[in-house]
């Protein structure tokens, strides 16, 4: 009698086990794929599903994106300037049989890529270019990223470049220059302030040549502007022109 009790609780055992490994759960961004003798049979999912035990197996693959942070990589740029850039990709699996098939570890074979790609790519620009021009390097890492992934069932779909470090005696050059760039703008900004006030001259006294009743009202104006002063003496210069002028139009 106990003989059998205990071959019966054995019984019971096994089968529990047995419907453990049968039946499986998968989420909704999880997919299974499965194995028939060690080929690869298809892929089920989500909810519940049955698996064969001995006869197949199943490998579990998340759908959902992966947030993976790139290593910071040394980068020399095309005018020789040394920087430490690192970056972060989103990506997911599109096609988890590929995932599993086509390469052995998706995540780390993306992350490898991932650094390689980014020293390839950044190599080939000038430190101006990394640091105004991100957006557009973002796009061509994702492109060249995409493209490499596909094959294993991979999407990515967006890298940012999160620091582009310099050294300090880079980060001084970088300054000197901006400064110097701020002092030349400001310098033809001011040149081009005097030339259009030279301008602006230069045509006020064509005006005042051609009209007489014109300099003697910018005379007059010039002794209010000077009266206005705080100074007991006043010496103003009358030219002969002007007296001249005057005694044409006085009373004959």
């Amino acid at each position: 009698m106990f003989d059998l009790e205990y071959f019966g609780a054995v019984i019971l055992v096994l089968l529990i086990v047995l419907a453990v490994s049968t039946f499986r759960v998968l989420r909704e961004y999880e997919r299974g794929v499965i194995f028939m003798l060690g080929r690869f049979y298809k892929v089920k999912g989500p909810g519940l599903i049955i698996v064969i035990p001995v006869l197949q197996q199943m490998v579990r693959v998340d759908l959902r994106t992966v947030v993976m942070d790139v290593p910071t990589q040394d980068v020399i740029s095309r005018d020789n300037v040394s920087v430490q850039v690192n970056a972060v990709i989103y990506f997911r699996v599109i096609d988890p049989e590929r995932a599993i098939i086509q390469v052995e570890n998706f995540l780390e074979a993306t992350s490898q890529l991932s650094q390689t790609t980014l020293r390839s790519v950044l190599g080939q620009h000038e430190l101006d270019e990394m640091l105004a021009e991100r957006e557009q390097l973002n796009e061509h890492i994702q492109d060249i990223l995409d493209k490499q992934t596909s094959a294993w069932g991979i999407k990515v779909a967006n890298v940012e470049l999160k620091h582009v470090d310099l050294n300090e005696s880079m980060v001084r050059a970088i300054a000197k220059q901006a400064e110097a760039e701020r002092e030349r703008r400001a310098k033809v900004i001011h040149a081009i302030g005097e030339a259009e006030a030279a301008e602006k001259l230069a045509e006020a006294a064509r005006v005042l040549a051609h009209e007489d009743k014109a300099i003697q009202l910018r005379y007059m104006q010039t002794l209010v502007e000077i009266a206005g002063d705080k100074s007991n003496t006043i010496v103003f210069p009358m030219p002969v022109d002007f007296l001249d002028m005057l005694g044409d139009q006085s009373p004959g």
